[in-house]
Protein backbone atom coordinates (compact mmCIF):
# COMPACT_ATOMS: atom_id res chain seq x y z
CA UNK A 1 0.00 0.00 0.00
CA UNK A 2 1.10 3.57 -0.74
CA UNK A 3 -0.29 6.76 0.80
CA UNK A 4 -0.13 10.43 -0.12
CA UNK A 5 -2.31 13.53 -0.03
CA UNK A 6 0.24 16.03 -1.37
CA UNK A 7 2.22 15.62 -4.59
CA UNK A 8 5.68 17.14 -4.81
CA UNK A 9 8.32 17.40 -7.50
CA UNK A 10 11.07 17.35 -4.89
CA UNK A 11 13.23 19.96 -6.62
CA UNK A 12 11.42 23.32 -6.65
CA UNK A 13 12.07 26.02 -4.01
CA UNK A 14 9.00 25.08 -1.97
CA UNK A 15 9.89 21.39 -1.90
CA UNK A 16 13.44 22.17 -0.80
CA UNK A 17 12.02 24.34 2.01
CA UNK A 18 9.89 21.42 3.28
CA UNK A 19 6.72 23.05 1.93
CA UNK A 20 5.63 20.50 -0.70
CA UNK A 21 2.02 21.65 -0.31
CA UNK A 22 3.07 24.66 -2.40
CA UNK A 23 5.09 22.70 -4.96
CA UNK A 24 5.12 24.64 -8.23
CA UNK A 25 3.91 21.67 -10.28
CA UNK A 26 2.15 19.67 -7.58
CA UNK A 27 1.13 20.46 -4.03
CA UNK A 28 -2.50 20.29 -2.93
CA UNK A 29 -4.03 19.13 -6.18
CA UNK A 30 -5.74 15.79 -5.34
CA UNK A 31 -9.42 16.53 -4.87
CA UNK A 32 -8.69 20.22 -5.39
CA UNK A 33 -7.51 21.08 -8.89
CA UNK A 34 -7.69 17.49 -10.17
CA UNK A 35 -9.95 14.59 -9.18
CA UNK A 36 -9.25 12.87 -5.90
CA UNK A 37 -8.51 9.22 -5.21
CA UNK A 38 -11.86 7.65 -4.43
CA UNK A 39 -11.26 4.83 -6.88
CA UNK A 40 -9.61 1.43 -6.85
CA UNK A 41 -6.77 2.61 -9.08
CA UNK A 42 -5.31 6.11 -9.37
CA UNK A 43 -2.44 7.83 -11.14
CA UNK A 44 -0.41 10.08 -8.82
CA UNK A 45 1.64 12.95 -10.26
CA UNK A 46 5.24 12.95 -8.95
CA UNK A 47 4.59 9.57 -7.35
CA UNK A 48 8.29 8.81 -6.96
CA UNK A 49 8.75 11.80 -4.63
CA UNK A 50 5.32 11.94 -2.99
CA UNK A 51 4.23 8.48 -1.85
CA UNK A 52 5.11 6.60 1.32
CA UNK A 53 5.26 2.83 1.31
CA UNK A 54 3.25 1.20 4.08
CA UNK A 55 3.93 -2.13 5.76
CA UNK A 56 1.23 -4.68 4.86
CA UNK A 57 0.73 -5.56 8.52
CA UNK A 58 -0.67 -2.10 9.38
CA UNK A 59 -4.42 -1.61 9.75
CA UNK A 60 -5.60 -0.20 6.38
CA UNK A 61 -8.12 2.06 8.10
CA UNK A 62 -5.40 3.66 10.22
CA UNK A 63 -3.31 4.13 7.10
CA UNK A 64 -6.15 5.93 5.31
CA UNK A 65 -6.29 8.45 8.14
CA UNK A 66 -2.52 8.93 7.87
CA UNK A 67 -2.99 10.21 4.34
CA UNK A 68 -4.68 13.40 5.51
CA UNK A 69 -6.23 14.11 8.90
CA UNK A 70 -3.35 12.93 11.12
CA UNK A 71 -0.60 14.97 9.40
CA UNK A 72 -2.97 17.93 9.00
CA UNK A 73 -3.81 18.02 12.68
CA UNK A 74 -0.24 17.31 13.77
CA UNK A 75 1.53 19.78 11.47
CA UNK A 76 -1.00 22.63 11.41
CA UNK A 77 -2.22 22.34 14.98
CA UNK A 78 0.28 20.60 17.24
CA UNK A 79 3.61 21.55 15.66
CA UNK A 80 2.54 25.07 14.65
CA UNK A 81 1.05 25.47 18.10
CA UNK A 82 4.36 24.52 19.74
CA UNK A 83 2.79 22.44 22.48
CA UNK A 84 5.03 21.94 25.49
CA UNK A 85 4.70 19.59 28.48
CA UNK A 86 2.31 21.09 30.99
CA UNK A 87 0.52 23.37 28.55
CA UNK A 88 -3.22 23.91 28.68
CA UNK A 89 -4.78 23.30 25.27
CA UNK A 90 -8.25 23.99 23.89
CA UNK A 91 -9.37 22.51 20.58
CA UNK A 92 -12.36 24.21 18.98
CA UNK A 93 -14.11 21.61 16.83
CA UNK A 94 -14.46 17.91 17.63
CA UNK A 95 -14.64 16.74 14.04
CA UNK A 96 -12.10 14.32 12.57
CA UNK A 97 -9.36 16.98 12.37
CA UNK A 98 -10.01 18.23 15.89
CA UNK A 99 -9.99 14.70 17.27
CA UNK A 100 -6.79 13.95 15.37
CA UNK A 101 -5.30 17.04 17.00
CA UNK A 102 -6.42 15.65 20.34
CA UNK A 103 -4.65 12.35 19.66
CA UNK A 104 -1.38 13.92 18.53
CA UNK A 105 -1.33 16.66 21.17
CA UNK A 106 -1.06 13.98 23.84
CA UNK A 107 2.39 13.07 22.51
CA UNK A 108 3.64 16.25 24.26
CA UNK A 109 2.04 15.70 27.70
CA UNK A 110 -0.06 18.85 28.07
CA UNK A 111 -1.62 19.25 31.51
CA UNK A 112 -5.11 19.72 30.09
CA UNK A 113 -6.84 19.33 26.74
CA UNK A 114 -10.30 20.86 26.48
CA UNK A 115 -12.52 20.01 23.52
CA UNK A 116 -15.20 22.49 22.43
CA UNK A 117 -18.04 21.52 20.09
CA UNK A 118 -21.80 21.71 19.52
CA UNK A 119 -22.23 17.94 19.21
CA UNK A 120 -22.61 15.92 22.39
CA UNK A 121 -21.77 12.62 20.69
CA UNK A 122 -18.45 13.95 19.42
CA UNK A 123 -17.62 15.35 22.83
CA UNK A 124 -18.26 11.94 24.38
CA UNK A 125 -15.85 10.44 21.87
CA UNK A 126 -13.31 13.13 22.74
CA UNK A 127 -13.41 12.08 26.39
CA UNK A 128 -12.79 8.51 25.36
CA UNK A 129 -9.81 9.60 23.27
CA UNK A 130 -8.10 11.48 26.09
CA UNK A 131 -9.66 14.94 26.47
CA UNK A 132 -9.48 16.08 30.09
CA UNK A 133 -12.63 18.15 29.73
CA UNK A 134 -15.31 19.07 27.21
CA UNK A 135 -17.42 22.15 26.62
CA UNK A 136 -20.72 21.90 24.75
CA UNK A 137 -21.11 25.30 23.14
CA UNK A 138 -24.69 24.47 22.17
CA UNK A 139 -25.82 24.66 25.78
CA UNK A 140 -23.25 26.85 27.54
CA UNK A 141 -21.03 29.87 26.95
CA UNK A 142 -17.81 28.23 25.77
CA UNK A 143 -15.62 31.26 26.46
CA UNK A 144 -16.92 31.72 29.99
CA UNK A 145 -16.55 28.02 30.71
CA UNK A 146 -12.94 27.82 29.50
CA UNK A 147 -11.98 30.95 31.43
CA UNK A 148 -13.59 29.48 34.54
CA UNK A 149 -11.68 26.22 34.13
CA UNK A 150 -8.39 28.13 33.74
CA UNK A 151 -9.08 30.54 36.63
CA UNK A 152 -9.40 33.40 34.17
CA UNK A 153 -5.96 32.90 32.64
CA UNK A 154 -7.01 31.37 29.34
CA UNK A 155 -5.21 28.54 27.58
CA UNK A 156 -1.64 28.33 26.36
CA UNK A 157 -2.78 27.06 22.98
CA UNK A 158 -6.10 27.40 21.17
CA UNK A 159 -6.45 25.21 18.06
CA UNK A 160 -9.08 26.27 15.54
CA UNK A 161 -10.30 23.13 13.77
CA UNK A 162 -13.56 24.25 12.18
CA UNK A 163 -12.95 27.07 9.71
CA UNK A 164 -15.73 29.46 10.75
CA UNK A 165 -15.66 33.04 12.06
CA UNK A 166 -17.34 31.92 15.30
CA UNK A 167 -14.72 29.25 15.98
CA UNK A 168 -11.86 31.64 15.25
CA UNK A 169 -13.40 34.26 17.51
CA UNK A 170 -13.68 31.71 20.32
CA UNK A 171 -9.96 31.03 20.00
CA UNK A 172 -9.18 34.75 20.30
CA UNK A 173 -11.29 34.99 23.43
CA UNK A 174 -9.83 31.99 25.28
CA UNK A 175 -6.11 32.28 24.51
CA UNK A 176 -4.05 33.48 27.45
CA UNK A 177 -1.24 36.01 27.58
CA UNK A 178 1.82 34.66 25.81
CA UNK A 179 -0.31 32.00 24.16
CA UNK A 180 -0.70 30.74 20.63
CA UNK A 181 -3.59 30.35 18.20
CA UNK A 182 -2.99 27.60 15.65
CA UNK A 183 -5.46 27.76 12.79
CA UNK A 184 -6.21 24.49 11.00
CA UNK A 185 -9.70 25.20 9.65
CA UNK A 186 -10.25 26.08 5.99
CA UNK A 187 -11.90 29.52 5.99
CA UNK A 188 -14.29 30.37 3.18
CA UNK A 189 -15.42 33.63 4.79
CA UNK A 190 -13.53 36.56 6.31
CA UNK A 191 -12.86 36.55 10.04
CA UNK A 192 -12.34 39.52 12.32
CA UNK A 193 -8.93 39.77 13.94
CA UNK A 194 -9.35 41.50 17.30
CA UNK A 195 -5.98 43.20 17.52
CA UNK A 196 -7.48 45.73 19.91
CA UNK A 197 -7.65 42.90 22.44
CA UNK A 198 -4.56 40.92 21.42
CA UNK A 199 -1.88 43.51 20.60
CA UNK A 200 -0.43 43.76 24.12
CA UNK A 201 -0.70 40.09 25.10
CA UNK A 202 2.20 38.49 23.17
CA UNK A 203 -0.12 36.28 21.13
CA UNK A 204 1.22 34.27 18.18
CA UNK A 205 -1.12 33.29 15.33
CA UNK A 206 -0.10 30.58 12.89
CA UNK A 207 -1.57 29.23 9.67
CA UNK A 208 -0.44 26.36 7.47
CA UNK A 209 -1.42 23.96 4.73
CA UNK A 210 -0.46 20.37 5.47
CA UNK A 211 2.84 19.31 3.85
CA UNK A 212 2.79 15.63 5.00
CA UNK A 213 6.47 15.90 5.92
CA UNK A 214 5.62 14.18 9.23
CA UNK A 215 4.00 11.13 7.62
CA UNK A 216 7.06 8.87 8.19
CA UNK A 217 7.07 9.77 11.90
CA UNK A 218 3.33 9.22 12.24
CA UNK A 219 3.65 5.87 10.47
CA UNK A 220 6.22 4.79 13.04
CA UNK A 221 3.98 5.89 15.91
CA UNK A 222 1.02 3.96 14.51
CA UNK A 223 3.20 0.90 13.94
CA UNK A 224 4.44 1.11 17.52
CA UNK A 225 0.91 1.46 18.90
CA UNK A 226 1.54 4.99 20.21
CA UNK A 227 -1.19 6.40 17.94
CA UNK A 228 -4.48 4.61 17.29
CA UNK A 229 -6.37 6.70 14.74
CA UNK A 230 -8.58 3.90 13.37
CA UNK A 231 -11.02 4.57 16.22
CA UNK A 232 -12.14 7.68 14.34
CA UNK A 233 -13.75 5.53 11.63
CA UNK A 234 -17.50 5.26 12.25
CA UNK A 235 -18.96 4.07 8.91
CA UNK A 236 -17.84 1.83 6.06
CA UNK A 237 -19.19 1.53 2.51
CA UNK A 238 -18.26 -0.15 -0.73
CA UNK A 239 -17.53 1.99 -3.78
CA UNK A 240 -20.91 1.07 -5.25
CA UNK A 241 -22.53 2.84 -2.28
CA UNK A 242 -20.46 6.01 -2.52
CA UNK A 243 -23.48 8.34 -2.71
CA UNK A 244 -24.89 6.82 0.46
CA UNK A 245 -21.50 7.35 2.06
CA UNK A 246 -21.58 11.04 1.11
CA UNK A 247 -25.12 11.40 2.43
CA UNK A 248 -24.11 9.77 5.70
CA UNK A 249 -21.17 12.11 6.14
CA UNK A 250 -23.22 15.17 5.14
CA UNK A 251 -25.85 14.36 7.78
CA UNK A 252 -23.33 13.72 10.55
CA UNK A 253 -25.55 15.30 13.19
CA UNK A 254 -28.05 12.46 12.73
CA UNK A 255 -25.72 9.63 11.70
CA UNK A 256 -22.93 10.45 14.21
CA UNK A 257 -20.47 10.04 11.35
CA UNK A 258 -16.84 11.04 11.77
CA UNK A 259 -14.70 9.35 9.15
CA UNK A 260 -16.36 7.29 6.42
CA UNK A 261 -14.28 4.57 4.78
CA UNK A 262 -14.79 3.50 1.17
CA UNK A 263 -13.72 -0.10 0.65
CA UNK A 264 -13.06 -1.02 -2.98
CA UNK A 265 -13.75 -4.67 -2.19
CA UNK A 266 -17.14 -3.87 -0.74
CA UNK A 267 -18.06 -3.07 2.84
CA UNK A 268 -17.92 -5.92 5.33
Amino acid sequence: MLISCITACGICDFCRRSMPSHCRTGGWILGNTIDGTQAEYVRIPHADTSLYRVSPDLDPEAVVLLSDILPTAYECGVLNGQIKPGDTVAIVGAGPIGLAALLTAQLYSPSAILMIDLDGNRLEMALGLGATGVVNSAVEDAVARVLAITDGAGVDLAIEAVGTPAAFDTCQCIVGAGGRIANIGVHGKPVQLHLEKLWDRNIALTTRLVDTVTTPLLLKLVQAGKLRPAGLVTHRFGLDDIMQAYDTFADAAKTSALKVILNGRGAD
